[in-house]
Order: C-alpha cells, then sequence, then structure tokens
C-alpha cells in the first residue's frame, strides 16, 4: 500500500503599514513609525527624542483628529485580512501544495516577532514574502523585510525564502486599479456632462531620500502610466486627461511634488473636475478614509473645486487577487528578491533596489 505524499507547505506573508486599534494605541503605533531608521534616518539617540516628541504631538493633533473619524482606530488590518483570505483562499483551490497566508504589519500588532513564531509553528518548507506595496521603497518594503529577517534571526527560523521587492505595473493590480477608476469616470462624466481630470495620488516621500537611490517615485510614474494605459483601453479615451501627485507630507523636508493638493489647485484653475485614485495603496485606511474623502475633498471645495470624486483602492478586487496569486505561483522555489517580472526594472543609478534577476 503505498503511503500519500505529504503536501508542500508554503507560508505566504503579506506586509503592510499597520494601524492603531483603539485611541490608546495611536502614540505608541506613531512612536514605532517614526523609531524606524529607514523613516528618520539620524542616530538612534536624536530619533527616539523626535519620535517621541514627533508622536506626543500627532497623536493630539493630527493623527488624533484622523483617527477620530475613523472611531479611533485604523481599518487597515480588518481590510488586510480580508485580502489574505481571499488570496489563501484563490492560492488553495485545485492546488497540490498548501498555503497559509499570515499577516504581517509593521508598526501595530500583529508585529513580524508575533507573526514568526505562528509561521514557525506552521512548519512550512518555503516562505513568500509579498508586501501590499505594489511599489518598492526603502521606507515601506526594505523595512518590512529587515524586521522579518531579525524576527527570523531571534528565533532561528531558517527557512527557503522568496521575496517580492515590487510590482509596479503586474498585471492583475494595473487592470483592477484602471477597472476601478472607469466605474467612477463613466458615472461622474454621465453626472457632469463633462470629462474630467484623473489624479493618481501615491504616500510622498522626503527628497532626499529619493536623491539617495530609493526608486519609489520613478516606480509610482511608472504604475500611473500603465494604469493610464489601460483607462484608455477600456474606455477607447486617447490621451485622457491626468496628472500624478503626491500626498501626506510630514515634517520641514522638502517632498517630492507635485503635491495633490497643488494637483487639486491646478484643477480647479483649469475649471476641469477631478477622479481621484490612491494608486500606490491597496486597500482603505486613513490615508483614503480620511486624507482623501474628507480633508482633500473639504480643500477642493475652498478651492471652487466641486466636482470631485474618489476611487476605491483595488482591495479584493478578483483581478488583483489573482495578480497576487500568480505572483506567489510563478516565484516558487526562486529564493531571491525579485520584481514582478522576474528581472530588475529599475536603473542602476537606483542604488537602493534590491530585486535582481532570476
Amino acid at each position: 500500500m503505498s503511503t500519500k505524499q505529504k503536501k508542500k507547505k508554503t507560508a505566504v506573508i503579506l506586509f503592510n503599514l499597520g494601524g492603531p486599534d483603539s485611541k490608546a494605541s495611536i502614540k505608541p503605533f506613531l512612536f514605532n513609525f517614526f523609531m524606524d531608521k529607514n523613516i528618520i534616518r539620524a542616530p538612534i539617540f536624536i530619533r527616539y527624542f523626535l519620535a517621541k516628541l514627533i508622536s506626543i504631538r500627532r497623536s493630539k493633533r493630527e493623527a488624533g483628529d484622523s483617527y477620530k473619524e475613523l472611531g479611533d482606530k485604523s481599518p487597515l488590518l480588518e481590510n488586510s485580512t480580508a485580502q489574505a483570505q481571499a488570496l489563501e483562499k484563490s492560492l488553495n483551490k485545485n492546488n497540490e501544495s498548501e498555503f497559509k497566508v499570515f499577516i504581517s504589519m509593521r508598526y501595530w500588532h500583529p508585529m513580524a516577532e508575533e507573526v514568526v513564531k505562528d509561521v514557525q509553528e506552521y512548519e512550512p518548507d518555503e516562505i513568500m514574502l509579498l508586501p501590499l506595496y505594489p511599489q518598492f521603497s526603502t521606507t515601506t518594503t526594505r523595512s518590512s523585510f529587515e524586521s522579518w529577517d531579525k524576527a527570523c534571526k531571534a528565533i532561528k527560523l531558517n527557512v527557503p525564502t522568496t521575496r517580492i521587492g515590487c510590482y509596479p505595473w503586474d498585471a492583475g493590480y494595473i487592470k483592477a486599479c484602471a477597472q476601478n477608476i472607469v466605474g467612477v469616470y463613466n458615472q461622474a462624466k454621465s453626472k457632469t456632462g463633462k470629462s474630467l481630470r484623473i489624479l493618481l495620488s501615491a504616500h510622498g516621500l522626503p527628497e532626499k531620500i529619493i536623491a539617495e537611490g530609493d526608486p519609489y517615485q520613478w516606480q509610482c510614474e511608472q504604475s500611473a502610466e500603465k494604469i493610464i494605459e489601460e483607462f484608455s483601453n477600456l474606455t477607447g479615451i486617447k490621451n485622457p486627461d491626468w496628472q500624478i501627485c503626491y500626498q501626506s507630507r510630514v515634517g520641514p523636508l522638502q517632498w517630492i511634488r507635485p503635491s495633490t493638493e497643488e494637483a487639486l489647485q491646478k484643477a480647479a484653475d483649469d475649471k476641469v473636475g477631478v477622479v481621484i485614485l490612491p494608486h500606490a495603496f491597496t486597500q482603505e485606511h486613513v490615508e483614503t478614509l480620511v486624507e482623501i474623502e474628507i480633508e482633500y475633498r473639504e480643500e477642493a471645495e475652498k478651492m471652487g473645486l466641486h466636482e470631485f470624486y474618489r476611487v476605491q483602492t483595488v482591495g479584493t478586487s478578483d483581478m488583483f487577487i489573482e495578480g497576487l496569486k500568480n505572483l506567489v505561483l510563478n516565484n516558487l522555489g526562486k529564493n531571491k528578491t525579485l520584481s514582478h517580472t522576474g528581472k530588475r526594472l529599475c536603473a542602476e543609478s537606483f542604488t537602493d533596489c534590491h530585486c535582481v534577476d532570476v
């Protein structure tokens, strides 16, 4: 009698930023964020002082007010969990191998130190690291990878690991973004009788981080171009009116531009309505539900820009989840840091890019 062959087990780790789960956790969440050496690039004693100061101030002011709009907590874990469940279901459908999807948050629970223990108990044959950030940045993807490696080392978890470093023009992601825009754009055009400007808004970064070799801005621009190309394919609209912009500026440093506020002012000056998609975010959270939906909408009204339409992020879109599934299945056993194409996407001048060719 033949014995049944044991299924190969793969642990898929979805990385995300994390967010406070109560009013009391807003300050420690912010402290964890600003203590990251990838965020504030200063010696630890300076970083500690700044993180302490900023977290106290922002928890009482901007961040505290923003999370208050959401019941004093972030929906990021809930929304990431929905994506994890959808991906796990898709991976295990008609597949001879077994997949279990875990969520690892960078600045609030469940963080890497907790998740690695759950992964160790699962006893996987392979680990796949898959950030929910399509575009690579030292402040997001690299930071998550470093945190994961440190946590694995602490408990001696040593399993063959493949890392998806970026997927800025993966077909599933691009098509899901474009399809979401089409629905809102058509509805807005039908209501107003006018063509509108598409704003693709990404989280900003200080210019100095880009100057040090971070490819994030370039990858955001590439994503935006591919999304607009797909939008044109779906609608037949040639040369649609669009612009990329960057939101969420914090602190005194110069940040990459144009800012989302500047893009809104330009649309107001041009007397054209806007359809805005936060294309570098893959699920709803404070930057989309409060910063865009409430704060930027109010700013637009003050500017005289009354035609303002927000597009939902890709979330659990079938196309996006299918894209993530393909990223996992197509890269099993590679044991490298890869882009979605299997080749390095970034020019050599982007020295912080970690992806290699298969």
